[in-house]
């Protein structure tokens, strides 16, 4: 390699997982059996013994998470409702058969990585030339369960970076009781599952053009109730309420602020973890912003494109990536359209970087390959670090490329600002190498991002070392625009 390649410097920045954020979650998914043993056997206990046991675990828990009585009530109705029990109980029982079916989970015992950053929606108190951002993270905990979760701070011009204290208690997502479905939308992803569409369009006809989960369970138990039941109708029904559960709405409460937020897995697709979201500020062509966010769920067999959509980190929509094109990992979207069609990076095969068009942006049906591995750091295979980044040069998209002993590099690319499928130019070595004190984690020898932002002529780079630690590092704009001029 040259002596006088481009380097990205480092900042002092560590984040480091924390065992002591913890979440407050339903214990087990065998409310079937347990629950009315244990409503049994707390039948024949004291008044007096329950209002004891249930102050003991309000003082061991109570100021480690926020609102303990509400969560103890949600998890009780929710082990109530999976057993089918109805049955009769005072308050503190309820609470006290809520907490038996209530556990704590560190969120990012194992580790806190991955991350992308994007401009804070409120530019209040962001101090004298400073840029207020938002970091989103992949934390994973016990059993290897991702989750996300964000920090909030602030870039200085001198490449300070100030976090913000993070969040006393985290505050889970609910799912929102209203969701709506688009009835031609729902019905051209089924058509995508090989599901039979004659049966699930029976299914489907008495329904609105916009209907509820409440709706669809009407109308699939409606159904059920009619002699014609074809061979494979419970298999139709299954794949209609895996879609339904899979495209849902999450509601923060009023006072969370964006650090409070962590988003655990909602759906059976997600069930073993959300990982890498790619958060991006997307301009639409009236001017205003919107945040998305491209991921993976991954329910322990299959990995799943999903979609964050979101414009105040208040209410989150989330909804599967459809079409033949929305395969395999790291989706990117681009931060405008272009030429009036959404723009997306993918790596649908697993080793070539793509570019996406279309018209819609939950559903990507074509393809073209932007560029292969060409140096021999990237041999083994290149996606993208997060979103493209507008300049006045180009499309500046950041890769990771996989070289020997599986070592995991940052480079990156130019492409046109009108015809993203040019590549203007590209590094010919990476930008970002594990130093020897970056390597060693739970997966050795990887540096890794997945989402980038500019600030006063600096590229400021988030990354993860080893899927375990973040770190940040920076580079003159300038710089590297230069330098990938200067290699077509």
């Amino acid at each position: 390699m040259s002596e006088t390649m481009l380097q990205a410097k480092r900042l002092a920045l560590r984040l480091h997982k924390d065992e002591r954020r913890v979440i407050a979650r339903l214990f087990g998914t065998y409310g079937e059996t347990r629950l009315p043993e244990l409503a049994e056997r707390l039948s024949k206990v004291s008044e007096e013994e329950v209002k004891e046991q249930l102050q003991q675990v309000f003082a061991y828990f109570q100021k480690r998470h926020k609102d303990l009585p509400r969560i103890f009530l949600d998890n009780f109705e929710q082990a109530a409702q999976r057993s089918g029990w109805s049955g009769d109980l005072d308050e503190p029982r309820r609470l006290l058969l809520g907490a038996y079916f209530t556990m704590e989970y560190s969120i990012e015992a194992a580790a806190l990585f991955n991350p992308s950053i994007v401009v804070h929606p409120d530019q209040n108190n962001s101090g004298d030339g400073g840029l207020r951002f938002v970091m989103s993270l992949r934390a994973t905990g016990e059993g290897h369960i991702s989750s996300t979760v964000f920090r909030t701070g602030v870039l200085f011009d001198d490449d300070r970076v100030e976090l913000d204290p993070p969040a006393k208690y985290f505050s889970s997502a609910k799912r929102a009781p209203d969701q709506q479905y688009l009835k031609y939308l729902f019905l051209r992803k089924l058509g995508e599952m090989s599901v039979n569409m004659s049966i699930a369009g029976k299914m489907l006809d008495p329904l609105p053009e916009k209907f509820s989960l409440v709706e669809l369970s009407q109308a699939i138990a409606a159904f059920s109730e009619t002699p014609y039941k074809p061979a494979n109708y419970v298999e139709t029904i299954s794949a209609l309420m895996w879609l339904a559960n899979s495209n849902y709405q999450i509601q923060m409460v009023p006072d969370a602020d964006i650090s409070d937020i962590v988003l655990f897995p909602n759906s059976e697709n997600e069930s073993r973890g959300i990982e890498d979201l790619r958060l991006v500020c997307f301009t639409e062509e009236d001017g205003f912003h919107r945040y998305y966010g491209t991921y993976t769920a991954y329910n322990g067999h299959q990995i799943l494109p999903m979609l964050m959509e979101t414009d105040d980190f208040k209410r989150i929509a989330i909804h599967t990536l459809n079409g033949a094109c929305a395969l395999d990992k790291g989706m990117a979207l681009f931060p405008r359209r272009i030429n009036g069609h959404y723009a997306m990076c993918s790596r649908i095969d697993g080793r070539n970087l793509y570019l996406m068009y279309s018209d819609y942006i939950h559903f990507w049906e074509s393809a073209s390959i932007l560029a292969k591995p060409r140096y021999p750091w990237e041999l083994n295979l290149i996606g993208n670090c997060g979103s493209p980044i507008e300049t006045s040069e180009g499309w500046l998209l950041l890769t990771h490329g996989v070289g020997p002993m599986r070592q995991y590099c940052i480079g990156a690319m130019l492409l046109d600002l009108e015809h993203p499928e040019q590549i203007i130019g590209r590094l010919p070595h990476p930008l970002l190498s594990p130093h020897e004190d970056e390597r060693e984690g739970y997966v050795p020898n990887v540096l890794y991002s997945c989402g980038s932002i500019v600030h006063k002529d600096r590229l400021y780079i988030p990354y993860a070392m080893a899927d375990q630690t973040t770190g940040m590092a920076a580079v003159g704009l300038q710089d590297l625009l230069g330098a990938l001029k200067q290699n077509p």
